[in-house]
């Protein structure tokens, strides 16, 4: 079983920056890949960025790439999005995901563990 929380979600000025960590535990938790997820009122649940955790590829959604960027601290079980630039169309739910294989990172349907989610609300 693998367990993920999610913080640092907030209230933020369009133009500003915030960091979210996804803090995990479990005995699979450091394989696989780890995904970043939002869900904006309305719309349904979409992919924001992955990172195979062992073979460490990224792939980012067109629309936060360059903008978004996923890191990660083995030591600490923690994955992070830091994100700049931010516009009110990111505004959304923010989840972690965990899947254990990365062929398909972008889609939800592989990820078989999930955080509560963080709310990113950015302010025009």
């Amino acid at each position: 079983q693998v367990q993920l929380v999610e913080s640092g979600g907030g209230l933020v000025q369009a133009g500003g920056s915030l960091t979210l960590s996804c803090s995990g535990s479990g005995r699979t938790f450091g394989t696989g890949v780890m995904g970043w997820f939002r869900q904006a009122p309305g719309k349904e649940r979409e992919f924001v960025g992955a990172v195979h955790w062992n073979g460490g590829g990224y792939w980012y959604a067109d629309s936060v790439k360059g903008r978004f960027t996923i890191s990660r601290d083995n030591a600490k079980n923690t994955m992070y999005l830091q994100m700049n630039s931010l516009k009110p169309e990111d505004t959304a739910v923010y989840f972690c995901a965990k899947g254990s294989t990365w062929y398909r990172y972008y889609d939800e349907k592989d990820y078989d563990y999930w955080g509560q989610g963080t709310q990113v609300t950015v302010s025009s």
